[in-house]
């Protein structure tokens, strides 16, 4: 399809192939400097080979699962309401089934408050949407007329994190498919099956809101280094109001996209080749690249490279400046965390957490192994006159 590109006094010619899943050691080569993954945003075995892939063999990820894993559709509302966009009001609820976790009943006595569901739904006013407040796929997204269908969704979400989000009165859902720097603005209809959802129309929103909704997609793929991913929003005149922006597998099925599925390949393919042809090296911005430029460094030893990471995390850190600013506010702090740690009040956590973790016939056993430990730790570290043994 690419044919073969001069570049750099170079030829380069490209092939695909489709990856395999199988065990894999972590030093392990990979052959394709290029991968576009549609499986690791539920299938945890190729997420955690294409993070190899990238961190290991510096393979260029379309996407990475990097921030897709850590910054999923809760965090990326987060960051639009920071930069400012029209998200409708969110409210994060708890959830409805306890977790499966030996901690949630401790956990949820000490730290979780009772809350009206109620009240929370009208101050976003009906209708409004209930949805899992980490994605899926349309998976347990229900759209709440009433409080009948608050409780109802409330109650079937189980184990799953849920938003409340307000609605907005509009007139089209957009669908923006973003490959690289390209962007196709696509007039959606949810309610329609699949193969019908994208309908053939141009022109369908106005200038102002047609700039806003590409300057949104890009923006939002920019910010978190996305570079295959889809944003939907509301639409109503000129205002464009996004609601779900973090799709690490974006629908580019042939059955689905039909009249736009040539310009998605064609969009993908031209990104790709542009990434292999220039050298482009991802840009998760985690500033790991100045790692790599040491662990790179074939004149550099073990010790010497050591030494350089160590250096770059105390600039991270600021450790040089930390120390200094805590001899001078915090002298004090190890002496009055030693008298604390010899006080009655200490005894009393220990006591408590004991007790909260043990049977009740272990109870003495583990308050002894512990105060014994204490002990010690008060002897080695002996500056106070107040600080006193535990009797065991």
């Amino acid at each position: 399809m690419v044919g073969s590109i001069q570049h750099g006094g170079e030829t380069h010619r490209f092939s695909s192939e489709r990856l395999t899943i199988e065990p894999f050691r972590l030093d392990d080569p990979v052959r394709t400097p290029l991968v576009i993954d549609r499986l690791a945003h539920w299938y945890y075995h190729p997420r955690e080979w294409l993070k190899k892939a990238a961190i290991v063999n510096g393979a260029y990820l379309l996407n990475s699962p990097f921030t897709f894993q850590s910054m999923e559709k809760h965090s990326a509302y987060c960051a639009m309401v920071r930069l400012g966009l029209h998200v409708p009001p969110t409210t994060l609820v708890p959830y409805k089934n306890p977790v499966d976790n030996v901690r949630w009943v401790y956990t949820a006595e000490r730290y979780n408050r009772s809350f009206d569901l109620d009240r929370l739904a009208e101050e976003l006013g009906y209708p409004l949407y209930m949805k899992p407040f980490d994605g899926g796929g349309w998976r347990g997204v229900s759209r709440i007329n009433g409080r009948d269908d608050l409780h109802r969704a409330y109650d079937e979400s189980g184990e799953m994190l849920m938003h409340l989000q307000a609605t907005v009165d509009y007139e089209h859902f957009a669908r923006a498919l973003s490959i690289g720097p390209e962007t196709m603005v696509m007039d959606f209809r949810p309610d329609q099956p699949m193969h019908n959802r994208y309908a053939v129309s141009h022109g369908f929103l106005s200038e102002s809101a047609g700039s806003q909704a590409v300057a949104i997609s890009r923006i939002v793929n920019a910010f978190f280094s996305w570079e295959f991913n889809s944003a939907e929003m509301l639409v109503r005149g000129d205002e464009v109001y996004p609601i779900d922006y973090a799709n690490a597998c974006p629908d580019v099925a042939v059955t689905s996209l039909h009249y736009y599925f040539p310009w998605a390949i064609m969009a993908l393919v031209r990104w790709s080749a542009f990434c292999l042809v220039t050298g482009r090296r991802s840009n998760v911005d985690l500033q790991t690249s100045r790692y790599f430029a040491i662990a790179d460094d074939p004149d550099m030893t073990y010790d010497e490279k050591v030494t350089a990471y160590l250096a770059l995390a105390d600039g991270y850190f600021e450790s040089e400046r930390y120390w200094e600013w805590c001899a001078e506010h915090l002298g004090h702090l190890e002496e009055r965390v030693h008298n604390w740690v010899g006080s009655d009040g200490f005894d009393r956590i220990l006591r408590e957490a004991v007790a909260a973790t043990y049977p009740p016939h272990e109870h003495e056993q583990f308050l002894a192994h512990f105060r014994g430990l204490m002990n010690l730790w008060l002897d080695d570290n002996a500056r106070s006159p107040q600080a006193r043994r535990w009797s065991t």
